[in-house]
């Protein structure tokens, strides 16, 4: 990776056609990083690091990114451990299944399975609104200068059950205990919406941007 990609690394947003695009690259942008929108493997030369975001659901969503021609690139770049952070379904696509569609599979990147929250109980879902993340890994990266239990923006009736725990730096509680995000080499992964959880969202990605330099060293 050359001396300007660390110094002022260019993050490249995965485009596929899904969601609140627009609202994660102004997040990227105000955070103090320079966002490149990625719609075919040759967008993203020069890239440092991806950001794939997502809403809607596991199955169109693997479509839409096989029908744009970036499924089997993003499985190459995180098969290299190349900086990656995945937002919501971004994060959920890194598992083998989702129980949301059956006989889809994921990009595979991380062991597991996505689940649905329990059924018929008294929680309502989707779990949509501020939660509190328990630090699991203070000494992760992204959630350095966050706070003890900082809480984030979730919107989501699916979370990742990882197999490996070990990945897993902050859970958070509705009903059950679920991991609200990873990292494991370069990749991370958060199930809450930084880019709408105003002032510590915007310091998570600050963290995700200024740690590239070390990620990559």
């Amino acid at each position: 990776m050359s001396r300007q990609n660390l110094n002022d690394p260019t993050l490249g947003l995965v485009d596929y056609g899904s969601g609140n695009l627009r609202s994660v690259q102004r997040a990227i942008e105000h955070a103090g990083g320079i966002c490149r929108l990625v719609h075919s493997a040759s967008d993203a030369e020069g890239c440092a690091a991806l950001v794939v975001p997502g809403v809607g659901s596991f199955g169109d969503c693997a479509r839409q990114l096989r029908e744009a021609g970036l499924w089997e690139f993003l499985r190459e770049w995180l098969a290299a451990d190349r900086p990656y952070l995945g937002i919501c379904l971004g994060y959920q696509l890194l598992f083998e299944s989702s129980e949301e569609s059956p006989g889809v599979e994921g990009l595979g990147a991380l062991r597991g399975s996505v689940v649905h929250f329990p059924r018929g109980g008294e929680l309502k879902i989707p779990h949509m609104g501020w939660n509190q993340l328990h630090l699991r890994k203070p000494s992760d990266p992204l959630v350095q200068g966050l706070g003890a239990n900082p809480d984030f923006y979730f919107v989501h009736s699916y979370y990742p059950v990882p197999e490996d725990e070990e990945i897993i730096t902050t859970t958070c509680n509705y009903g059950v205990e679920f991991a609200a995000s990873v990292t494991r080499g370069n990749l991370s992964a958060v199930q809450f919406h930084p880019e709408k959880s105003q002032e510590l969202g915007l310091a998570m990605l600050r963290n995700f941007i200024t740690s590239l330099g070390k990620r990559m060293s």
